[in-house]
């Protein structure tokens, strides 16, 4: 009698194992877009704290104003700050300003941030911007995805 007792399978059926695989693309669908978004975003929080007033390179460029009596001009660039003193003829020279080298000054997208002094639109200061996620320098145009230290008039 013992034998005639059925055996039981254990496992999932096919609907099951596909019913949890669309619940599982659905959320995916929503979360995966909303990770993207974030860290997107996180990416612009980095690119703005470098440019900002507080940022590593405002402060070096501030105290290369502070010794020199002017922001580097858009020739010298960046790369100014990075000159060791025996480098530049001008005895008011105290830099570098920054450590490290230009080449690693990068934005969180790898590109080099972009300056210009006088600046365009900081008419007294400088502009320091970075080209964002799209790498395109779109230099104030409406709808730009450029990080910058100028507000949008």
């Amino acid at each position: 009698m013992a034998r005639s007792k059925s055996k039981r399978r254990s496992g999932f059926t096919l609907i099951e194992v596909l019913l949890v695989a669309g619940i599982l693309a659905v959320l995916a669908a929503f979360a995966i877009p909303n990770l993207i978004n974030r860290a997107e975003k996180a990416r612009v929080k980095i690119a703005m704290s470098y440019i900002g007033r507080s940022g590593p390179i405002a402060t070096g460029l501030d105290g290369y104003k502070f010794d020199m009596g002017k922001y580097p001009d858009t020739d010298e660039g960046l790369a100014m700050l990075y000159l060791p003193k025996e480098r530049v003829e001008d005895p008011r020279y105290d830099g570098p300003y920054m450590t490290g080298r230009i080449e690693e000054l990068k934005d969180p997208w790898n590109n080099p941030f972009e300056y210009r002094s006088p600046g365009e639109f900081n008419e007294d200061g400088y502009d320091l911007w970075s080209r964002g996620p799209d790498g395109i320098d779109d230099n104030g145009k409406e709808g730009s995805d450029d990080v910058k230290n100028w507000l949008e008039t």
